[in-house]
């Protein structure tokens, strides 16, 4: 067995996957989004969060802080 397939073996038991799963996850990493991946996955997200309210955390923090 290879050194890097030593390396690979041990980094996937750290990780809690397979030897497949710590090579995707290497190459996920390793490849950034292209734009228009990130404007599909930001479209989602949008869609997914549209109409709702959100409290301002700013305000939240301050209120805890005086407690």
């Amino acid at each position: 067995m290879s050194n890097v397939s030593k390396r690979l073996k041990s980094r996937a038991k750290q990780h809690g996957r397979s030897l497949q799963g710590e090579v995707k996850a290497i190459l996920e990493e390793a490849t950034p989004m292209t734009m228009s991946e990130a404007r599909a996955v930001s479209e989602k997200w949008q869609k997914y969060f549209k109409g709702r309210k959100f409290s301002d955390s700013a305000k939240l923090i301050r209120e805890d802080r005086e407690r």
